[in-house]
C-alpha cells in the first residue's frame, strides 16, 4: 500500500504496540512528499517483547539507520528482535521531519494537548518566537521550510507564501479569513481550513456582556471611582431597547438566542443573504429584516458580526454613525475595518452615541486616539479568549494538521463561496 512518510511511520508505531513486526522501503526523493511502500521481504521480523509494550516515537524518527539482520534469512523462521532495533525503520537517504509553524500567542497555554499530539507524530514545531502577532516581514523568515502553518491573525500574503515551497495547509485558528489571501493560496495548491463553530459561543456572549456594560455605563462609572469620584449612572434595561445586528452568520444568530432568553422583543436584522429559516433556529425571538440605513437610525444598539472584505471595509463610517441615535451605542467584535475608528473618534468628541464597546481593530495592537475617550469601552480582540473556546480552537486547528500529516481528509476546509474570486464571479 502507497502512503506518505508520516501515515507510514504512525501504522509503524501501531504495529510495534501490538507486537507486529513490518519493514518499510522508500521510493522517491529525500524531501516531502515522498512514496512510502510497506512491502513483503524474505526475512519477517516479529516483536521481541508483549504486545502493548510502550514504544518511544522519537525511536520513529526519520533518519535513522535501518536494521541490520544478522546471519538468520530463513523467513520461516523470523528473527526475534527487540523494540528498540525493530523501531529503526529502513528509509534511504534522510527525510526532514514535518515542520509546522505555529503563530497564534499564547498556544497551549491553557491546555498541552495540541502540542502533544504534534509531537506523538514526530512533527518539528516552531512556535512563534516574537511573542505577539507577526508582521508580514517576519513571517517570511518563519515560513520557508514549513508544511503547514497553524494560523492566527498575522498576514498570509501571497508574497509569504512564495517564501514557502513546502506549504500544503494553512489551518486558522478561529473564523476570520481577511488575512489570508485565499487566491493566491488556490493558485499555489494551499489548502486552507479554519474553526468557525469553535469561537462562536464565547464572542456571542461577550457582545452580550458589552450591551450591557454600555447600557449601564459602568465602564465609566468604574474610570471615575477608580480616580476617587463617586459617580452613579442611571442606564437603560436590555429589554427595553431596540437592537439591530448587523451580519446574521452563526455569531449573529447566537446573539440572537441569548436577547431571546433575556426578553428583548425589538430587534432589527440586516444581512445582504436573510436566512429564511431564521424564525425555526431563535424561536420565540421577534425581529424585522431591514435595510442598513433604517436599522442605524432606529437602533439603541448597533452590534456588528460580518467578515471583512472589499465591500464590508468601512461599511460603517461618519455619515452611518452621524445617522444614529444621540444616545445609541455601538459595537464591534466582529473585523477591525468594519467600522471606521477615525471617524468613530471623531464623532465620539462630538458628543454624539453614548457610547461604544470595540474588542478588534485595523491594526493591532491598538494604541489610538479612542483610548483617550472614556466612554468608549476597548478590549484586546478578546471576545473569544475562554478557555473552552480557545482550547477547542487550538485542537480543532492542530487535528486538520494531523489529517493532512496522515493523508486523511480534512474537515474545516474553506468554502468556495468564501474566496474572494468566487464572490467577485457572483457564485
Amino acid at each position: 500500500v502507497d502512503l506518505s512518510p508520516w501515515s507510514a511511520i504512525w501504522l509503524i508505531t501501531c504495529c510495534l504496540y501490538r507486537g507486529c513486526g513490518i519493514e518499510v522501503e522508500v521510493e522517491g526523493p529525500s524531501s516531502l512528499p515522498t512514496t512510502v511502500r510497506l512491502s513483503a521481504v524474505d526475512s519477517v521480523c516479529r516483536l521481541g517483547s508483549p504486545p502493548g509494550r510502550f514504544v518511544n516515537p522519537d525511536d520513529l524518527r526519520p533518519g535513522v539507520q535501518p536494521i541490520r539482520r544478522g546471519g538468520n534469512q530463513n523467513p520461516c523462521k523470523p528473527e526475534k528482535l527487540d523494540a528498540a532495533e525493530l523501531a529503526r525503520v529502513t528509509v534511504g537517504e534522510q527525510m526532514p521531519a514535518p515542520r509546522v509553524l505555529i503563530t497564534p500567542t499564547p498556544f497551549a497555554a491553557v491546555d498541552q494537548r495540541p502540542l502533544e499530539m504534534l509531537s506523538a507524530l514526530g512533527v518539528d514545531c516552531l512556535v512563534n518566537p516574537f511573542e505577539a502577532k507577526p508582521t508580514e516581514e517576519q513571517m517570511l523568515d518563519l515560513v520557508n521550510d514549513v508544511d503547514a502553518i497553524i494560523a492566527g491573525t498575522e498576514p498570509i500574503t501571497d508574497r509569504v507564501m512564495a517564501n514557502a515551497p513546502r506549504l500544503r495547509l494553512i489551518s486558522r485558528l478561529g473564523v476570520g479569513l481577511d488575512s489570508v489571501d485565499l487566491d493566491a493560496a488556490r493558485r499555489r495548491s494551499i489548502a486552507v481550513s479554519y474553526t468557525p463553530a469553535a469561537p462562536v459561543p464565547a464572542v456571542a456572549e461577550m457582545t452580550i456582556g458589552i450591551m450591557l456594560v454600555l447600557l449601564r455605563s459602568l465602564h465609566v462609572s468604574n474610570a471615575r471611582m477608580h480616580d476617587g469620584e463617586w459617580c452613579w449612572i442611571i442606564g437603560r434595561r436590555i429589554s427595553e431597547v431596540t437592537i439591530g445586528v448587523v451580519g446574521v452568520g452563526p455569531i449573529g444568530t447566537m446573539v440572537l438566542r441569548y436577547l431571546s432568553a433575556l426578553g428583548v422583543s425589538d430587534v432589527l436584522l440586516h444581512d445582504v443573504n436573510p436566512d429564511p429559516c431564521l424564525a425555526d433556529n431563535v424561536p420565540g425571538l421577534a425581529f424585522e429584516w431591514v435595510t442598513l440605513d433604517r436599522l442605524l437610525a432606529e437602533s439603541d444598539v448597533v452590534t456588528l458580526h460580518l467578515p471583512l472584505t472589499e465591500s464590508t471595509k468601512n461599511l460603517v463610517g461618519f455619515d452611518e454613525l452621524m445617522s444614529m441615535k444621540d444616545d445609541a451605542v455601538i459595537i464591534n467584535t466582529s473585523r477591525g475595518g468594519i467600522l471606521n475608528e477615525d471617524n468613530l473618534y471623531e464623532v465620539l468628541a462630538r458628543g454624539h452615541l453614548s457610547g461604544a464597546g470595540i474588542d478588534v481593530f485595523e491594526h493591532e495592537p491598538y494604541d489610538g486616539p479612542l483610548a483617550t475617550v472614556e466612554r468608549c469601552l476597548l478590549t484586546s480582540h478578546m471576545a473569544s479568549a475562554s478557555v473552552g473556546c480557545r482550547v477547542q480552537m487550538e485542537i480543532e486547528a492542530t487535528e486538520e494538521v494531523i489529517r493532512l500529516l496522515t493523508d486523511q481528509p480534512l474537515q474545516g476546509l474553506v468554502p468556495e463561496s468564501v474566496f474572494p474570486s468566487r464572490r467577485a464571479e457572483g457564485r
